[in-house]
This record gives C-alpha cells, sequence and structure tokens, in this order.
C-alpha cells in the first residue's frame, strides 16, 4: 500500500488539523510554543529554484530528494484537538482546586483560513482591492496574505519601526494601511502579513556586517547577484520581530515567514559562518531557534504565527538539512504551518503519477498523506502540531513540457484533496494575484459543505 494512502487512513481516525487557541496560561507554566510562492521553470543546481517565472522570486519550486521524490513534496495533518497553547492536564488539575486561573496572553481568535496572496502592488490599488473585496465578499474566501516585506526586503508601508527606518526600508506601497486594515475588518476578512526572513538583500546591503560572507570577507550573492542575511545572527531576529509586531499594530491578525530558511543555490558551500555564532548549532538548529523566538516574542502581543516551508524537509534528509528545516520539530513551535505543495512543482514520476501537474487532486493528497506520516512522530508520543495549511496552485505552469490549464476545474480539485486528507485549511497562490469565483464556492455552500465534512467525520468515528 502506497505511504500515503496508508496517511490518508490516519486522517480519517484523525480529524482536522488544528492546534491554537486558548486565553490563558496558568502561573508557572510555560505557554507550549507552537513558504505560498511563484510558479517556476527553473531550478537551481542543488534542486531548489528560487526564480520564478516573471522575474519574481520566491520560495516554493521543486526540488529532488534523495530517495528520488521531488522535494517541494509538502503538506500534512494536524493532531486533533489539542490547543497550541494548552498546559499540561497535571499542570491544570494541580491549580484546580484553587481555581486560580490567571490571563497573561491575550485572547486569539482562530479562524479556519480559506485565503488568498495578495501583493503590496495590488493591496496599495484601491480598484484592485475593491474588486477582490467583492470576491471575498461572495465566495467562501474569508483570508487574505499581504506582502508587509517584499522579496526585495522592502516595508510596504510607513511602518513606525525604529530598525526599518534607519536602514530606510519602508517605502509605500500601501498609501493608507489604516484604512485598507478598517475596510478589510469591515468586511470580516482575516488579515495575514507575508514576511520574508532570511532572503533580504535591502538589510543585507544596508547591513553587510550581517549578511552571508565568503573566506574572504566579500559578500556572498546568489545568481540573481542578491545578498542573504545570516539565521545565525540574532539582530536579524529581532529586527523581523519588530515588522511583525508592528504589522499586528497595523491590524494583521497573523505573521506569515517566508524564505524561513537557508539560501540553497551554488556557491553556499563557501560561505563561512563564525564558530562563536554557530556555537555547534546546525543549520536546522538555528532556523528552530529563530522559530521559538519569534513565536514567543509575537504570541505575546496577541498575534498567530505560520511558516512556508518547503516540501524537500518532510522526512528530513539532506534537503532539510541543507534548507535548515526540520518539518515535524518546526510545525511542533507553530499556530500554521504552511507547505507548498503546487502539483507543478513535483517531477514526473513522483507519487507514481506519470505528470504531477496534470493530475492535481492525486498529486495534492499524496503530499498531504506524507506530511500526515511525518508529523505522526510528534502525536505519537503526545505531542501536538501546528494547523496545516497548504499552499495551492492557482495558476498554469505552462513553462513545463507536460501541464495542463489550471481554472475552476483544477482549483476545486485540490480544495476537495485537501478535505479528503483531513485538513480544513487552504491559501490559492497567484503570482498576478488573478483570481476569479471559478472553483469556489458561495460562503453558504462552503459552510453547509463543512457541516456535511463534519457531520461524515462523526459517523465514522468508533462506537
Amino acid at each position: 500500500m502506497k505511504k500515503w494512502v496508508i496517511a490518508l487512513l490516519l486522517a480519517m481516525t484523525v480529524s482536522g488539523c488544528r492546534r491554537y487557541e486558548p486565553v490563558t496560561e496558568l502561573p508557572g507554566v510555560e505557554a507550549e510554543a507552537g513558504e505560498g510562492t511563484e510558479e517556476t521553470g527553473e531550478y537551481a543546481a542543488d534542486g531548489v529554484s528560487d526564480q520564478g517565472q516573471d522575474g519574481q522570486v520566491r520560495d516554493g519550486a521543486a526540488s529532488q530528494s534523495q530517495d528520488g521524490q521531488s522535494g517541494d513534496s509538502a503538506g500534512g495533518l494536524g493532531q486533533d484537538g489539542q490547543s497550541g497553547d494548552s498546559v499540561s492536564g497535571q499542570a491544570q488539575d494541580e491549580y484546580a482546586a484553587d481555581e486560580i486561573f490567571i490571563t497573561t496572553l491575550p485572547e486569539r481568535t482562530p479562524v479556519k483560513v480559506k485565503g488568498i496572496y495578495v501583493s503590496a502592488y495590488v493591496a496599495g490599488t484601491k480598484a484592485r482591492m475593491d474588486e477582490l473585496i467583492q470576491l471575498l465578499d461572495e465566495t467562501e474566501l474569508n483570508a487574505v496574505v499581504i506582502d508587509v516585506k517584499d522579496d526585495n526586503g522592502r516595508v510596504t508601508f510607513a511602518m513606525d519601526s525604529p530598525q526599518a527606518q534607519a536602514i530606510g526600508a519602508c517605502e509605500n506601497y500601501i498609501p493608507d494601511i489604516e484604512e485598507l486594515s478598517r475596510t478589510l475588518k469591515e468586511h470580516g476578512i482575516y488579515m495575514i502579513a507575508r514576511i520574508p526572513a532570511f532572503r533580504d538583500p535591502y538589510l543585507a546591503e544596508a547591513k553587510p556586517e550581517w549578511c552571508l560572507k565568503l573566506a574572504d570577507g566579500s559578500v556572498f550573492r546568489d545568481r540573481n547577484k542578491l545578498a542573504w542575511v545570516n539565521p545565525y545572527k540574532e539582530e536579524v531576529w529581532d529586527y523581523l520581530v519588530e515588522i511583525g509586531k508592528k504589522a499586528g499594530e497595523a491590524g494583521f491578525d497573523e505573521i506569515q515567514f517566508d524564505y524561513i530558511r537557508f539560501c540553497t543555490e551554488k556557491g553556499m558551500d563557501q560561505v563561512v559562518f563564525d564558530p562563536e555564532e554557530t556555537k555547534g548549532r546546525s543549520r536546522q538548529d538555528i532556523i528552530l531557534e529563530f522559530v521559538r523566538y519569534a513565536y514567543e516574542e509575537l504570541r505575546k502581543e496577541g498575534l498567530f504565527v505560520s511558516a512556508d516551508v518547503f516540501g524537500a524537509v518532510i522526512g528530513g534528509g539532506q534537503d532539510a538539512e541543507t534548507v535548515g528545516q526540520e518539518y515535524s520539530a518546526m510545525a511542533a513551535e507553530l499556530d500554521y504551518i504552511c507547505p507548498m505543495i503546487y502539483p507543478s512543482h513535483y517531477a514526473d514520476g513522483n507519487f507514481g503519477l506519470e505528470h504531477p501537474d496534470t493530475q492535481p487532486y492525486e498529486t495534492i493528497l499524496a503530499a498531504l498523506g506524507d506530511s500526515a506520516e511525518d508529523l505522526s512522530t510528534v502525536w505519537d508520543v503526545g505531542g501536538t502540531t501546528g494547523t496545516v495549511r497548504p499552499w495551492l496552485q492557482a495558476f498554469t505552469a505552462s513553462y513545463l513540457k507536460t501541464y495542463i490549464p489550471y481554472g475552476p476545474e483544477q482549483i476545486r480539485q485540490q480544495i476537495q484533496a485537501v478535505y479528503d486528507a483531513g485538513c480544513e485549511e487552504w491559501i490559492l497562490w497567484n503570482a498576478s494575484v488573478r483570481y476569479d469565483s471559478g472553483g469556489l464556492l458561495t460562503e453558504e455552500q462552503g459552510q453547509a459543505e463543512a457541516a456535511a465534512r463534519e457531520a461524515a467525520a462523526q459517523n465514522m468515528q468508533p462506537e
């Protein structure tokens, strides 16, 4: 039996993919902490592409793992009913007698996200945003992922961030963030701030002491001549968290980190890391430390925290070590983990499919099955993981030798695969921010569909 079939059976017994909620924390008990991508036709030498079809650089291209499976496989299921910030049952019993419950963290209201990516340019263009808001009003969509820091490292609105202002990072792509936030809230739209983390050429140029360097002291640059910042530099962590907090002040409900990894291009083996900074910590170690730090700091502000990740890291191996992402460990420290599982990013033959791009349902289902298998290593020992909220393909990968047009049918097939894998949330990616109602349900239809799924799941529970 294929791995993903086994994982799907697991999903049917572990309903949902949740790990969020809670509003309280007991005294003396530490709270449990908890990459949408560009379509691409180029692959880097190491198997992971950073180059988008239209020249915009984004995370999420396919890579080839050691077992021959496409590196950008992703997905999975979270553990049902487990609260991401809950304390242990033992601790609750300890305090129950005296009924001492002290709320030390702000309340957070989780939303089952059905979202779309929105660039900063579109977010700052009223006519385009009015069109998108109408689309959200008329369909099951309820969330937007907006660039708060773009792939070039520019903060996209006038932000009262001392560090961003000090280096002149703010660019007024969104001229009135307060008005935009107010309008989105009036329409009941959940706001997610996308913040690329360690691919930040603007910060790297402004603070060369924080960027990746070669043995001769020169700056490492990728094939687009762009510098990356060094994940071992905790000053970079503070900068990212500050931007996240300011995004929260502007009205965003969630901070989503993209490029939360090391660069994967040629020449990275020549980058020198200071032993006094690494302190023996691997790439995976330091990325996980950043995740924990960012979660702790942003959670205190009442914000949800998520991360976009490569599918290549699922199951571990060389890809995971090179990128610096350990899938299940990261998922255990986040509210949401967002694997990028576009069918176009899987090589021919993956999951036993001749051309994955031509079989969107089967590809998404298989990718999420692999994710479930990986995350089960956490669940099996009583742990919890963040909600799995995959990125889905809302574009046609015409750069492939074998592809199909992606329209309403292909979008709906992917969404159905998400549900059939036991997950409930998803985000659509289109670099041009072109979406329509095709393949989407109305809000009422979406609610009815969700109720039917829940009823079916209840009926499948053993007596």
